[in-house]
């Protein structure tokens, strides 16, 4: 158990291990505290959307909807990397989990994951005021693709965290293993995460594992110029630039300069 970072003490975690960070209006005091308590923190998790487009994502994650407030998390990771903080303090991410699980993700005691929960949002633990969430953007679908840099922004802003505290991998864990009810996050496996950032918890904070960011993206049939600069944090502008000529289905593009 650990009383939560500061606003201040966690954006210097992310950003000394690496984590491209966008600020997002005053993010350090928009949050539910005024509903119930945060922390003591125990750990990470991690979700998907369920939306398309960067800002739209965001905007959804910072605001909520009626039936749910903002912030509905501390971060929006988006397909580029890029980690857009909304929120600080006690965000609608979690909802209700399963005890068990809770107290092995304390003990970290479990091995590849955690038992499989039997209880939700409607019968279990407040998870709200126990971990830091972070929503990555995913349609949910187990079609919609995971790159690269979005993954790798997954490993470092989980490493951050658990680094400050002083945890292990095992405090990672995706909404799928707290609640019966989700299935998020899909397209990818939490144990697999777990390993990365055990790995990278190995090295000093912002360990570059050697795999640079792709500098060129295959195009697919039904890609559209705007949703391949969307997806890699360009412009479209900023994608013509880098790509004059005619844009074909199997043509490489360069996303970097």
């Amino acid at each position: 158990m650990a009383e939560p970072l500061s606003a201040a003490e966690f954006l210097a975690a992310l950003r000394k291990e690496g984590v491209r960070v966008v600020e997002v209006g005053d993010w350090r005091h928009h949050n539910r505290n005024s509903k119930g308590p945060w922390g003591p923190v125990n750990g990470v998790m991690v979700h998907h959307t369920v939306t398309s487009g960067t800002q739209a994502s965001v905007d959804i994650c910072r605001n909520g909807y009626t039936a749910l407030p903002g912030p509905l998390c501390h971060g929006v990771i988006a397909k580029d990397g890029t980690v857009h903080l909304v929120g600080y303090g006690r965000a609608n991410h979690a909802g209700g989990g399963d005890p068990a699980v809770l107290s092995r993700v304390v003990a970290e005691d479990y091995g590849d994951r955690p038992p499989a929960p039997t209880k939700g949002n409607t019968d279990g633990t407040d998870g709200n005021r126990h971990f830091y969430g972070f929503e990555c953007i995913n349609l949910g679908n187990g079609k919609d693709e995971w790159p690269d840099a979005q993954l790798e922004a997954i490993e470092r802003v989980s490493a951050a965290i658990c680094r400050a505290h002083g945890w292990t991998a095992r405090s990672v864990i995706g909404h799928l293993e707290w609640s019966a009810d989700k299935i998020d996050p899909k397209g990818f496996g939490m144990a697999g995460m777990r390993g990365r950032i055990a790995e990278r918890l190995k090295h000093p904070a912002g360990w570059d594992n050697g795999q640079s960011q792709p500098t060129t993206y295959t195009v697919k049939a039904k890609d559209t110029l705007t949703g391949i600069a969307e997806a890699h944090g360009l412009t479209l502008a900023q994608l013509i630039d880098l790509n004059p000529a005619l844009i074909t289905p199997g043509d490489k593009l360069r996303i970097k300069k």
